[in-house]
């Protein structure tokens, strides 16, 4: 796994082992980063169940002006402050070890775009997007973009107060692009 572009390119991310996680492939991260790269540039972007990092550094290599990278997982977050020294990214980064619940109620400033690629076969996902709309740290301009391969969770997605923008697929791995209505 590696950075695909912006400053830090090339370089190549420590991953994590197991089957806890499970990395964005990076056809999916090319295209992801396609299709927001006119909002990248000086965006606060919340990485949300960041695993490596990969995504969050990807956005700042590419400009992003700040990510904070959340994660529950103690090795995953030893994964990502490795990662975030190796691409020399410190400087605009925030990390916290915590349930994405918690992390949610001390981020204060708006985000402008919120990557959630929760763990497979959960719900986490809708419940992230309830706790960002409740507490309030998105604004009309703001994208929210779920990674999951869960029809339900699509269908669950389309019931909530947020506008489904987008729809892409990737194999088994759908990127859902959402707006505030």
């Amino acid at each position: 796994m590696r950075i695909i572009s912006g400053r830090a390119r090339g370089t190549k991310l420590y991953t994590l082992g197991g089957e806890s996680t499970r990395p964005t492939l990076d056809r999916v991260k090319e295209s992801l980063f396609n299709i927001i790269q006119n909002k990248i540039e000086d965006a606060n972007f919340l990485d949300l169940f960041s695993g490596s990092g990969a995504i969050g550094l990807e956005a700042l290599s590419r400009g992003a002006k700040k990510t904070i990278f959340c994660d529950s997982s103690k090795q995953a977050i030893e994964i990502i402050n490795k990662n975030i020294k190796k691409t020399h990214l410190e400087d605009n980064s925030k990390v916290y070890n915590s349930d994405y619940k918690k992390a949610l109620k001390e981020i204060k400033e708006k985000q402008d775009i919120i990557y959630i690629d929760p763990p497979y076969k959960t719900d986490f996902a809708i419940q992230a997007i309830n706790e960002i709309i409740k507490l309030n740290i998105i604004d009309e301009n703001s994208i929210i973009i779920v990674e999951t391969d869960d029809k339900e969770i699509i269908e669950n997605i389309e019931k909530l107060e947020i506008e489904i923008q987008d729809k892409r697929k990737y194999g088994r791995a759908y990127l859902i692009f959402l707006n505030r209505r």
